[in-house]
């Protein structure tokens, strides 16, 4: 029976050449917490963790003594034992997103113990890529916000990229010129996405979503902040465009309140975030019952970027069978973010709008010894 001997954070992190971010600010540094989780018979597991990987070393401080020793296909059952014992913390926390990580690099070993992929471990591994869109399109500290929006969309587009998503949510004239500027760039057959980061009011939301209702936009993600239960219910009726949610939302919780109020059109989770595949297969299995829209959301490193490729590449269409008008689509971050690639030996392998679900067992990756040590916090 297989054990769990250790489990560590490894944090990076990588500071920008220029902040960019969203309508609620912009970041000078992109940082995740590497999860590597060690077996008594020899075999490491690797997840993220989302945040600040310092918050989530210490989490692991907190409960790493619960999982030391214990059989590896215990690790879910211990997870909603912490979550059981310390309600008091929440379930809204870096602690969730530790738990996940660790769930994702469990998932690992099993792959690799039964030589298998995660895909398969999650069902089945119904296709060899899967779509993406070309998340980009940030605010940034540049002066001139036109010139910074074009050259990240065109760079995306030079690409292959045929979706995209871009940042608006700092007033409804402006989210107008911006997606005006996206689609003349892009043309009228890609598919255009925005992101408010939940910036604003419903009322603001709505104000900004009549203004660019004429842009064919796709979803309007987080039209309000993550807690704005209320303003999200409010939009279900009267929005003219179909809402996504759920990338601030932890553990399995406040995804259930999203589906089965039918708050969102398209679900969000982070893996990385959420609590892992314990949470995600679930609202994997949720989305589908409901006749709901899975894209997972992906802002970190490489390793939270495969861990969401599998589980991608398990999602059933359904209910469209032979064709499918609206193919699930994964987040591939096109920002100024060299964890995104640079702490794997062999990044993941994008081409024309599509990420190839890696070979091998488990995750089927591998961390850069060389590049965690280069992306080792200062």
């Amino acid at each position: 029976m297989t054990r769990i001997r250790d489990i560590q954070v490894v944090p990076v992190e990588y500071p920008v050449r220029i902040p960019y971010g969203s309508a609620r600010g912009l970041t000078p540094k992109r940082q995740a917490g590497i999860i590597r989780l060690l077996t008594d018979d020899g075999i490491e597991g690797i997840g993220e963790a989302w945040g600040p990987p310092a918050v989530a070393a210490a989490y692991l401080d907190v409960i790493k003594a619960r999982y030391i020793g214990q059989p590896l296909a215990n690790q879910r059952g211990i997870a909603q034992q912490v979550l059981a014992g310390a309600y008091h913390f929440g379930t809204g926390n870096s602690m969730v997103a530790l738990m996940g990580g660790i769930d994702i690099a469990a998932h690992d070993v099993m792959g690799k113990r039964f030589g298998v992929s995660v895909a398969e471990l999650l069902g089945g591994r119904l296709r060899e890529a899967v779509p993406v869109y070309g998340s980009g399109g940030y605010f940034t500290a540049e002066d001139d916000q036109d010139a910074a929006l074009a050259r990240q969309v065109e760079r995306a587009a030079t690409n292959g990229h045929t979706a995209h998503k871009i940042k608006i949510g700092r007033n409804a004239r402006q989210d107008a010129a911006r997606c005006a500027l996206a689609r003349r760039i892009i043309g009228l057959d890609a598919l255009l996405t925005v992101d408010g980061n939940g910036n604003m009011t419903a009322e603001g939301a709505l104000a900004s979503m009549r203004s660019i209702a004429d842009q064919d936009i796709h979803w309007y993600e987080e039209p309000v902040a993550p807690q704005d239960w209320a303003g999200y219910a409010a939009l279900r009726d009267r929005a003219p465009i179909p809402v996504a949610a759920g990338e601030a939302h932890y553990a399995l919780f406040e995804h259930r309140r999203l589906i089965d109020g039918r708050l969102a059109a398209v679900l969000q989770p982070d893996l990385t975030l959420c609590g892992g595949y314990a949470v995600g297969t679930v609202i994997s299995a949720l989305v589908g019952a409901e006749h709901l829209r899975l894209s997972p959301h992906c802002w970190g490193s490489g390793v939270g970027l495969a861990a969401a490729v599998h589980l991608m590449a398990a999602h059933p269409n359904y209910p469209a069978a032979d064709h499918v008008p609206l193919p699930a689509i994964l987040e591939y971050d096109t920002g100024d973010n060299a964890l995104r690639d640079g702490v794997l030996r062999e990044p993941l392998r994008y081409a024309a709008g599509m990420l190839a679900v890696p070979k091998g067992p488990g995750l089927g990756i591998e961390l850069d010894e060389a590049a965690l040590r280069r992306f080792a916090p200062g």
